[in-house]
């Protein structure tokens, strides 16, 4: 192998000297983890502007044995973007990668390079008069090729799918350099094996996603929004069923809060306040959407009465301007990234079957204040696909590296509970470095040797994003 001074000078030369950083401050914000969970070195971070230019250096790296560690926006949450400490890797990041190549109103499609924020995804699907439904907290930042390669979820799966099912193609550049072009915008093709899907939640480890193309559906014309109070889990859990069968596929998010969460928001989101008259145990951010132009807020109405009337509400609040509406969802967005004002907060973003979540957060809330006398659980996120973000905070003065340094022990107590419900310890997240060791515990020996086959045959060299996943 060749010294690092040899391939970073032919790094420099195929994307250009001001493209490749080796400066430490330079390369700061692409070694760090916004959790400050995984802090990493790297040889360098190099920025291809192209497919072409990506396909160079992984012929380079290639060559030379030198790995590579793919990055988008750095949003994520398991460490999967982020190199080993030693130091001895290439961050490859896809930021210069940001042009929107197509879009296609009438076919309902649009193609972009790996680059293109989430939110310039929707803002380019928007001037066409269509949406691209996947939406997250971190959508200004986050980008298309890191949603695909964690396959994100977000607040809108209940009606759209996870990024995976947003998808109709992509471009990939392979561990040899090689360039896959599955660029197809086609809904049906049937020619075999449906190749993007073993790239599409790969974190990277198999290829790198240069562009993709991407499905768009009719705007909504109008959307009617719900802040309602529930007594539990299982009054939400009914009205999920009341509100499906009443709104149909009108029923776009359906998001479950705690008291504890919207109290946190108040404490520490200084736009926030309480949509409701009085306090209650759990809450439902509710929404409806449709490509009519009226008739959704005398629907969102008539199911606020119904569940009132059966007992699965206690309170509610509709939203009666966009104001007022983004009020209610900064709420629920600000509910993770206020939480570290309560010091410290173990995490957890898994999934059970929908009608297990109200058993399952009983369960889960039990044990963990047997675990951890006077912890306050905080989990919250998507019933409406099994999705719950079972965070735990300290308890009030205690320390915060001793609760810290219970991580595993916590971790391995919620998980080994969305065992007995068979679930699933990701949710939307990924694997990454943190997960990593507990994948051989929950795979199927048989379905952990077809991801090392695959792997293997991939990138034999096992140069891209080494560490991750596997």
């Amino acid at each position: 192998m060749e010294g690092a001074g040899d391939i970073l000078d032919a790094a420099a030369g195929i994307v250009g000297a001001r493209n490749l950083l080796t400066a430490p401050e330079d390369m700061a914000p692409h070694l760090r983890e916004w959790r400050d969970l995984f802090v990493g070195k790297a040889r360098a971070v190099v920025k291809p502007g192209s497919t072409a230019e990506v396909a160079a250096l992984m012929r380079l790296a290639h060559a030379r044995g030198v790995a590579i560690v793919p990055q988008g926006g750095n949003t994520g949450l398991v460490g999967g973007q982020i190199p080993i400490a030693e130091g001895r890797e290439i961050i490859l990041s896809l930021a210069r990668m940001d042009k929107v190549r197509l879009v296609d109103a009438e076919g309902d499609a649009m193609i972009v390079e790996a680059g293109v924020t989430l939110q310039r995804a929707q803002d380019a699907a928007d001037a066409a008069g269509r949406l691209f439904p996947l939406s997250l907290a971190s959508e200004g930042s986050c980008t298309i090729g890191g949603n695909l390669s964690t396959n994100a979820g977000g607040t809108a799966v209940i009606a759209y799918g996870n990024s995976r099912d947003m998808c109709l193609g992509l471009e990939v550049v392979l561990a040899d350099g090689r360039v896959w072009n599955g660029l197809r915008t086609l809904r049906k093709d049937n020619t075999g094996y449906d190749l993007k899907n073993l790239f599409i939640g790969a974190e990277g480890t198999l290829g790198i996603v240069t562009a993709a193309s991407l499905k768009l559906f009719p705007r909504p014309r109008s959307r009617a929004t719900a802040f309602l109070a529930v007594p539990d889990p299982h009054r939400a859990l009914e009205l999920l069923n009341l509100a499906k069968a009443e709104a149909g596929n009108q029923l776009t998010t359906f998001e479950l809060m705690p008291r504890f969460g919207l109290d946190v928001v108040l404490r520490h989101a200084a736009d926030s306040r309480d949509p409701l008259q009085g306090p209650s145990p759990w809450y439902v951010l509710l929404e409806l959407s449709s490509p009519a132009e009226a008739g959704l807020e005398a629907a969102m109405e008539r199911l606020a009465e119904k569940a009132l009337e059966e007992g699965h509400v206690t309170d509610a609040a509709i939203a009666a301007s966009l104001a007022q509406r983004a009020a209610f969802w900064r709420i629920r967005e600000a509910m993770s990234e206020t939480q570290r004002f309560e010091g410290g907060s173990i995490k957890h973003d898994v999934s059970v079957p929908v009608a297990s979540v109200p058993a399952f957060l009983d369960a889960g809330i039990a044990l963990l204040e047997r675990l951890v006398p006077d912890c306050r659980p905080l989990p919250f996120g998507h019933l409406g696909d099994g999705n719950i973000h079972f965070n735990v905070s300290q308890p009030v003065g205690a320390d915060k590296a001793a609760f810290l340094a219970r991580w595993d022990e916590v971790n391995e107590a919620i998980h080994a509970l969305v065992a007995t419900f068979k679930g699933s310890i990701s949710a939307e997240h990924g694997i990454g470095r943190l997960k990593r060791h507990l994948l051989p515990g929950v795979k199927d020996p048989v379905e952990m040797e077809l991801m090392r086959a695959l792997k293997a045959t991939l990138d034999p060299q096992g140069i891209l994003n080494p560490g991750a996943i596997l």
